[in-house]
């Protein structure tokens, strides 16, 4: 296909355009509207969270008998009342962040986990959530990922406290974190 030059224009053309047009006025430019400010970050669901939980510990949701007894991770460090635990356990911490280890090999859940618990820290987390499963599937060994779990947590200097989720956050399947200041 051959290109064709564009047609020249000519001072007839230049002169019907101008009649056609009329006079042209130019315009300053408008500056832009300035961008709205943003509002200032409010905790809505953290305040909700705190607002709920007087309520949901007079209320038993769940059958404390139907838990998995002897199977719970439960851990405080030396130093540290025993009624932190216990208001870990109760649900009293809001749950700000979670990492969940399901289809993991322990290999990447240990980095998974390390990472995890870094990021937390940076960002000012006091309470996280690791869901590690039940290990229903394993084999003879039993619940590898927990396992894991549980040992890599009582070795951190970074944790004050960690225990079993209520049943409604995951029961024996996750742990509830407690993470220094």
């Amino acid at each position: 296909m051959k290109r064709r030059s564009p047609a020249q224009i000519t001072d007839d053309d230049r002169r019907l355009f101008r009649e056609a047009i009329g006079d042209v006025q130019r315009f300053d430019p408008v500056a832009p509207a300035p961008a709205p400010g943003k509002p200032a970050p409010h905790p809505h669901m953290f305040e909700a969270d705190e607002a709920a939980v007087p309520g949901e510990l007079l209320d038993m949701a769940f059958d404390p008998a139907s838990m998995e007894v002897g199977e719970e991770l439960s851990y405080l460090r030396d130093g540290y009342p025993p009624k932190l635990l216990r208001r870990l356990k109760r649900g009293q911490f809001s749950v700000q962040d979670d990492l969940d280890l399901h289809q993991m090999n322990a290999a990447a859940a240990q980095a998974s986990i390390i990472e995890f618990l870094a990021e937390a820290r940076m960002a000012g987390i006091r309470c996280v959530r690791i869901i590690h499963g039940k290990g229903l599937r394993s084999k003879a060994a039993g619940p590898v990922l927990k396992t894991l779990t549980n040992r890599m947590l009582r070795r951190r200097d970074d944790i004050i406290a960690f225990a079993s989720a209520r049943p409604a956050l995951g029961g024996t399947g996750a742990v509830v974190i407690l993470l220094k200041r």
